[in-house]
């Protein structure tokens, strides 16, 4: 029977009202009256007119960060980020404000001190680095950055010397990671009872294992960060080292991350330049699980009688030749696979102070980054052994000149700048793999005694992406009180045919500061008021690969010429030399209040957007093109939402303060066309398309399709048969009572007895935040949540059935259901509803001042005790509603046996400023 879950209107009350910054000292919304750099502009975040979030470091998350972004989870409406749930290395799922291609990418830009980058560039910025960041959310200020920025834009700034002797700073974290919940299947004496009461003979092998257990371990964490910083009136310095060690829950799996920062400053010629130099660079080291689902799938349905060693005659792991689908668990654990990444970018930007008014400014920037990846699955889990090693080189050249002009005379002020912008990537690699080992001794290390080279095994490659962009901005304020802000981008991409390279992005955007009007002067409790509109076009190119529009060809096959072996050729795919930009349209207006000295601040914020000539693969006919599909500019896509985020200071003397913050999200997805003319030629993608599915035994026939794309619906909606309940089959078990939806006989292909049962993305998102001080004493929680989306139950479904028992192992309620179908309908489909407390911290700032031996050298030391994922609530009966329910791939809205164990961390914090 399905569990379902209602979220009491307590429940909801106290998500409200428990919110606040991880210090009671700030809150999570920046004041309105803030000076802000956004882009390539800067202005008071009063007048600025489009959807722009600042978070300073005093407002960022203090718990065990991995990630810089974990640093702002929670703290910004319409930005989801999910956690990664694969590893100590796993990077985090980032959306803001939804999923607006299909194709081309949807990761927000990510720009670190003015070098562009992708997530994976995150890793090699330590977070205590960070002094801010600034997240771009509408197009009136993502146009400035072009086609870069159509999923919008998140910039980092990091820390910089300051004025005055040298100063040392050092963090450290200590802690553990342990296993508090895991899946609850028979134990071996259950095992071995429910084999005897169906009369089933079993192969016992007299223990009693575990193997959920076998394979876990206690991760030990530690985190290091020494910073050196310094300077005068004409330059300044910053220098800093990291290090995170931290081992998984999972036996030899655990990350290693050296980081390094450097910036400097440097005022010459009477000011008349200003240069700045910078340098992040990081090395990390990874072990890995080479197979999640393999690996869960096999730890809670591996027969427990078995032992947790191997077989001392053979020395090799028992195994089991009747449940082909997982192999011994601790075999698992044997498997190599390790990843090693380095990456560096430095960058220089020159300011030239030609006039008051006028500056010039040259920006360079050099990224590298090199990930080299090595594999070997022994012969206990690959017949005959296999090896990969592969490397993957990334090189981004990135030079702009910027030309700024400011003047301001009695009420009136504009800024205008005009800028020239031009990138080279240059991206590298090859893989090649290698079987039929007869001994695991070597590993990865000796892939020439591997005796077969498989086919396609090898492969190498090399592309050179370019982008050229010219883009000019205008803004104008008038008494404080209005202002219109006009950016017009055009972008040229080398992955476009001659035809179609240049796309033109313009944005235009308006603010209204009513709190300036003379009339509200008559209410002195509101400090500012701040009415806001604005429209813009962004391109997207990100998710297609540089050649696109040009004919390729591949490799077809190995054939005879003479008494020579030579490799056929063949097309690589159909070629559309008409591709375009994918453009997004998007309007934005919005809000902001701020009262009573700023201890209310409100802000909410209404989007629309839709995304035209979407790239996508339609179908097409054979012949006249020699492929069935084609990547074409047809389709359309709808997002369009409302944030809303309040921050409240209830409570502020000189020894208590007392913080709340909660922001909301309700976002709304629609895809709206995947048809239209080519040439002529009507195409179109097919009416359903299946995006996740089920793996694993039991399941044939193509019947374990999910969660789909359906035109007319929400990106990813579960296309479902309709159980009305179980019904017995005759012999004691039971199966699904299956619907019979268009009274033709039950059958499950699409677009029969199918049905749209829900969404697997949330309907609404929260963020809130509680902070107390009392005196040096502080406590701080975050609370996370996302309500209207629904999980698919696979691992249930599988571990469920009986009829994969004895061979496989079940849950401890399958014997009593005694259901024998695993046929996927909405049976397992449930309410993926949850509110999740991602952290409590306590912490402690030391009255240095009162430690004679200590206030001389010591300017502060601060002591924190965090406990991560602490709890959930939620009436998913799965391990966690935490799943992957933003980003479309094959898990989207799955609980499919992949199920990392639920670990909860405990860390000790120590920071010292010297």
């Amino acid at each position: 029977m399905k569990q379902h879950y209602r979220l009491t209107i307590w429940s909801l009350f106290f998500l409200i009202t428990s919110s606040g910054s991880a210090f009671a000292q700030r809150k999570t919304i920046t004041p309105i009256d803030s000076l802000i750099t956004v882009g390539y502009a800067t202005g008071s975040l009063k007048t600025i007119s489009g959807s722009v979030e600042k978070i300073t470091e005093t407002q960022m998350n203090k718990d065990q960060i991995t990630n810089p972004l974990e640093a702002i989870r929670g703290r910004v409406p319409g930005l989801t980020i999910q956690r990664g749930t694969n590893g100590p290395a796993a990077l985090d799922a980032v959306r803001l404000r939804g999923t607006t291609s299909l194709t081309s990418g949807n990761d927000p830009l990510i720009i670190v001190d003015g070098v562009f980058g992708d997530l994976s560039m995150l890793t090699s910025i330590y977070p205590t680095d960070i002094e801010s960041f600034t997240i771009l959310k509408d197009a009136s200020e993502t146009a400035q950055y072009g086609s870069r920025g159509a999923s919008g834009v998140i910039e980092i700034t990091t820390k910089k010397g300051m004025s005055g002797k040298t100063q040392v700073s050092y963090n450290g974290i200590f802690g553990i990671s342990t296993v508090y919940k895991n899946l609850k299947m028979l134990s071996a004496d259950d095992f071995r009872r429910v084999a005897s009461e169906r009369g089933i003979s079993i192969l016992d092998k007299g223990n009693n294992t575990d193997f959920q257990k076998e394979i876990e371990q206690t991760g030990l964490q530690q985190n290091h960060h020494i910073a050196f910083y310094g300077g005068s009136n004409e330059s300044s310095y910053r220098v800093s080292l990291g290090f995170m060690d931290r081992q998984g829950v999972i036996l030899n799996e655990d990350m290693k991350n050296f980081t390094s920062n450097m910036n400097m400053t440097q005022k010459m010629f009477d000011g008349f330049l200003n240069c700045e130099l910078g340098m992040f660079g990081s090395i990390q080291k990874n072990h890995n699980l080479v197979d999640l689902q393999k690996t869960f799938y096999s730890a809670a349905t591996f027969n427990p009688t078995y032992p947790n060693h191997k077989d001392p005659d053979s020395g090799s792991w028992d195994g089991i030749t009747t449940a082909s689908q997982i192999t011994n668990p601790l075999a698992w654990m044997e498997v190599q696979d390790h990843d090693a990444t380095s990456h560096i970018s430095t960058h220089a930007r020159l300011t030239f102070n030609l006039m008051d008014e006028l500056k010039l400014v040259l920006f360079g920037a050099y990224t590298y980054n090199i990930v080299e990846n090595s594999q070997y699955l022994p012969t206990s889990v690959w017949a005959h052994g296999q090896a990969y090693k592969g490397t993957k080189k990334m090189e981004s050249l990135l030079g702009n000149m910027m030309l700024t002009y400011k003047k301001g005379w009695k009420k009136h002020y504009f800024d205008a700048l005009a800028l020239a912008e031009l990138q080279k990537e240059t991206y590298t690699g090859f893989y090649t793999t290698v079987t039929n080992f007869n001994t695991d001794k070597f590993g990865y290390h000796n892939l020439q005694a591997g005796a077969l080279r498989p086919w396609e095994g090898t492969n190498s490659y090399y592309e050179q992406p370019h982008l050229a962009s010219f883009m000019g901005r205008f803004n104008y304020t008038y008494a404080d009180r209005y202002s219109l802000t006009m950016t017009a981008r055009t972008d040229a991409s080398s992955k476009f045919g001659a035809n179609h390279k240049w796309g033109f992005f313009p944005s235009v955007s308006a603010a209204w500061v009513i709190s300036e009007e003379k009339f509200m002067k008559r209410l002195p409790v509101i400090d500012n008021l701040k009415f806001r509109i604005g429209y813009g076009l962004a391109g997207n190119q990100s998710g297609i690969d540089s050649y696109t529009t040009l004919s390729l060809v591949k490799p077809n096959g190995v054939i005879p010429v003479g008494n020579s072996a030579a490799v056929s050729l063949g097309d690589l795919r159909n070629t559309n030399p008409d591709l375009k930009w994918e453009v997004k349209h998007t309007f934005n207006t919005g809000i902001d209040l701020a009262m009573f000295g700023n201890r209310l601040l409100l802000s909410a914020n209404y989007y629309n957007s839709k995304t035209t000539d979407m790239l996508y693969l339609y179908n097409v006919s054979v012949p006249p093109f020699t492929y069935n599909t084609l990547l074409a500019n047809i389709g359309s896509m709808r997002n369009s939402g409302l944030e809303i985020a309040i921050g409240i200071t209830p409570l502020k003397t000189q020894d208590m303060e007392l913080n709340i913050n909660a922001n909301i999200t309700f976002q709304q997805n629609k895809l709206l066309s995947l048809s239209g003319m080519y040439n002529g030629e009507l195409i179109s993608a097919p009416e359903y398309k299946s995006l996740a599915s089920l793996d694993g035994a039991g399941f044939h026939g193509g019947y374990n399709h999910i969660v789909y794309q359906v035109v007319g619906q929400p990106l990813g909606v579960f296309y479902l048969p309709r159980a009305n309940g179980l019904v017995s089959d005759g012999n004691g078990g039971y199966t699904y009572d299956i619907a019979d939806l268009n009274g033709g006989g039950v059958s499950l292909e699409d677009g029969e007895d199918r049905y749209v049962a829900g969404q697997a993305v949330p309907k609404t998102i929260l963020g809130s935040n509680l902070s107390f001080r009392y005196k040096r004493f502080d406590i701080s929680v975050q609370i996370n949540g996302a309500f209207g989306h629904k999980i698919y139950n696979g691992t249930s479904l599988t571990y469920m059935n009986m009829n994969i028992f004895p061979d496989y192992n079940v849950m401890q309620e399958a014997p009593a259901r005694n259901i024998k179908d695993q046929t996927a309908t909405d049976y397992w489909l449930e309410n993926g509803a949850y509110v999740n407390f991602d952290y409590v911290t306590l912490g402690w700032n030391v009255p240095i001042e009162k430690v004679q031996k200590l206030k001389k050298y010591v300017r502060s030391l601060r002591l924190a005790f965090t406990v991560n994922n602490l709890a959930t609530i939620s009436g998913y009966s799965g391990l966690s509603p935490m799943i992957n329910s933003s980003t479309v791939n094959s898990t989207l809205g799955l609980d499919d046996k992949r199920g990392y164990p639920l670990a909860r961390t405990y860390t000790l914090g120590l920071s010292i400023n010297f």
